[in-house]
Formats: C-alpha cells, structure tokens, sequence
C-alpha cells in the first residue's frame, strides 16, 4: 500500500516537474485575464510614454497584457528615500514589456525586481591595475543589470528616456536589453535565439555592425548609434535595442540588414508606430 501511494507521489511529481510550465501558465491566465489597466493608468501611460500613443491599437493591448502581468509578478522598490508610486511602477513596467511585446509570459525569468534611485547614484567598483593590485572606488551611475535578477535604475533618467523619445536614449530599455542577453547565461550581445540558422545570421550581421561602429567612432565618422555601443558586445546590443525603438527610420537607412535581424528577433517594427 506504501509503495503503491509512493509510486503515484512520485507520478504526480514528474508530471508536475515536466509540465509545469504549461501548469503556470494556465495558472496565469486564471489569475490576469480578468485584470486590465484602469483608465487612470492608461492615462499616466499616456501621458508619460509618447511610443504608447503612437503604438497600433492591437500592439498597445498586447502591451497593457504583460504590463498587468509584469506588474504582479515583479517587484519596484524605492531607495535613497524615493518612494514609488503606481504611475512610476506602470511607466517602468511599459518601457520594459515594449522589449518583449511579441514574447509569451513568463517575461524576464530571471528579473526578481527593479530597484529606483531618484537620480544618479554611487556604486561601489572594483579594478586591478597591471600589476594585480586591487582598487576600490565609487562610480556614479544610471543604471545597472544584476544577472542575478535584479535592475537599478534612476528614476530621473526613466523619465529623461520617455520625454524624449527620438533621441536613442531610453535607460529602461538599455538595462532589460542587458537581461535579454544575460538569459543565455552569458552577456556577450547575443541573446537567446531560436536556431542554428538565427545565431549564425546573428554571428555575422552583429560582427560586422560592431566592427563598423568601433571603426566609425575611432575616425570620427557618422553613426547612428550612441558612441557607447563600442565599449563591447554587450553595450553595443543595449544601445542599438535603444535605437532600434527610437530612431528606426536612422537605423533602416543606416544599415538595412542589421535593422532586419532586429526586426527578426523583437518580432515587431517599430516603425510602424512613426506612421499613426
């Protein structure tokens, strides 16, 4: 009798185990269908988000969807004395979810919560200098992407980032582009991709643009992107997600086939939302 109740423990335990995420998502879906944003939310995005005006009706409820979701599975926590409110959890909320507009839940796996300073902060940081000595000194700082689950932001720069939309620069989507990266495990600029064929695509057009916005910012070129992108891979794939959103119409003249792969792997074009 014992091993007949163990057996069927241990059934129900692997059926669990291999199914679950299909069993959250129908636990999901239970829990947020009959949530929406009010029309006090809807207004603040309004109000505070211009590519949220500017989206297709279709794209803008997909977005309302996962910002429901985002905003009950994620924390947003004050620090430094700023204490959030619902209009700053929904703005965070949105200019995250944009990244991930065509992707199923659960959005970000890895992020636990997003910690908001008011302005720019200071960080501890660490280098060794050449002859293996360790310095300790403080950074001041925007905004960081913790592979351990967690994003900082400045709140004045979230709002800087929305305000001007055209700019290329929008820190909300520079940090959760780092968190797409990190999800293969790694921060190497390519995230995670469905194929063989997609990495290698990735692999050549991803090379090529970086090579040439070093060689562009070396000689002092013109560029679409922000000089910061030719730091490193993983800062070239932040600063071209923010250019990507914010100056397509640059980016598609810039280089074509690197706003394709673009298009490919974010499932959307951004330009549509110039044309309403």
């Amino acid at each position: 009798m014992i091993n007949v109740f163990l057996m069927s423990a241990l059934l129900v335990f692997v059926v669990v185990y291999w199914r679950w995420q299909t069993i959250q998502n129908i636990l999901w879906q239970k829990k947020y269908q009959t949530q929406s944003l009010s029309h006090m939310d809807r207004q603040v995005l309004l109000t505070y988000m211009p590519i949220y005006r500017a989206m297709t009706d279709a794209d803008r409820e997909a977005l309302e969807k996962h910002v429901v979701w985002f905003l009950g599975e994620k924390r947003i926590l004050g620090r430094d004395g700023l204490k959030t409110n619902r209009a700053m959890e929904l703005i965070v909320a949105a200019d995250a979810c944009l990244l991930v507009l065509k992707q199923s839940w659960p959005l970000y796996p890895n992020v636990k919560e997003v910690l908001l300073y008011p302005s720019s902060y200071y960080a501890p940081q660490t280098s060794t200098d050449s002859a293996g000595l360790v310095n300790y000194h403080t950074s001041i700082r925007q905004g960081e992407s913790w592979p351990g689950g967690t994003l900082v932001l400045s709140w004045h720069d979230v709002l800087e980032g929305n305000r001007l939309p055209g700019d290329g620069h929008n820190l909300v989507f520079h940090e959760f582009a780092h968190q797409l990266d990190q999800q293969t495990g790694q921060t190497n600029g390519t995230p995670q991709l469905t194929s063989k064929q997609d990495y290698a695509d990735w692999a050549r057009v991803f090379s090529r643009a970086y090579t040439n916005l070093k060689s562009h910012v070396a000689y002092q070129m013109p560029h679409v992107m922000h000089s910061y992108g030719a730091t490193n891979e993983a800062e070239f794939f932040a600063v071209l997600t923010e250019t990507f959103i914010e100056k397509p119409a640059a980016l598609k003249s810039y280089d074509p086939e690197l706003y394709r792969l673009l298009m490919r792997y974010f499932q959307f074009d951004p330009l549509d939302w110039q044309r309403h």
